[in-house]
């Protein structure tokens, strides 16, 4: 989520808006162990379980931005996106709420639901970025990935598999910030 900006629906969210929501959204996620989101906006704000895709576990400000982490579930729709995402598709998220609309598009009193997968997020550059596709573009990602499937019974190669993702994040992950 971004705020202070206008995005594609044509709306501004302030800052405090946002934050407002991310604080709430904090507070579901720690005492429901994540938010559930779907595939694509429905038409209500209620969450449907036949269409859930994945569990926000993680949403906190980066500035004036709202980020965070969701994981793909095994459900049916979860599936899909997981197939998309494999498929190298760039899916998008987008948050799903209500507020009231000014004349000018400024968003007050908006009440975060979720944030869902959308095919275009109203957001500029709300398409994230998979660990599974970092690991698997990068040289040592998939060596990482090799690793992972051959050692399950190698103590000696999981410890191995642990120092390589730890080199790995610092190395891609944390070095961007």
């Amino acid at each position: 989520m971004q705020a202070d900006i206008r995005n594609r629906n044509n709306r501004i969210y302030p800052v405090t808006e946002i934050t407002r929501a991310v604080t709430e959204a904090q507070r579901g996620i720690t005492e429901s162990n994540g938010i559930f989101g779907e595939l694509d906006h429905p038409t209500t704000l209620s969450i449907n379980l036949d269409r859930i895709s994945h569990v926000i576990t993680d949403l906190r400000m980066e500035g004036s931005n709202a980020v965070g982490r969701m994981k793909i579930l095994p459900t049916p729709m979860g599936n899909i996106a997981k197939t998309l995402i494999e498929s190298g598709v760039r899916i998008g998220v987008s948050s799903r709420g209500a507020g009231a609309v000014n004349g000018e598009g400024i968003v007050e009193g908006f009440n975060f639901v979720t944030v869902d997968i959308v095919a275009t997020p109203s957001a500029q550059g709300a398409t994230p970025a998979s660990i599974y596709e970092s690991l698997d573009m990068s040289v040592t990602g998939r060596r990482v990935l090799t690793l992972a499937e051959q050692m399950q019974e190698d103590p000696a190669a999981q410890k191995f598999f642990k120092d390589e993702i730890i080199k790995f994040l610092k190395t891609n992950v944390f070095a961007k910030k």
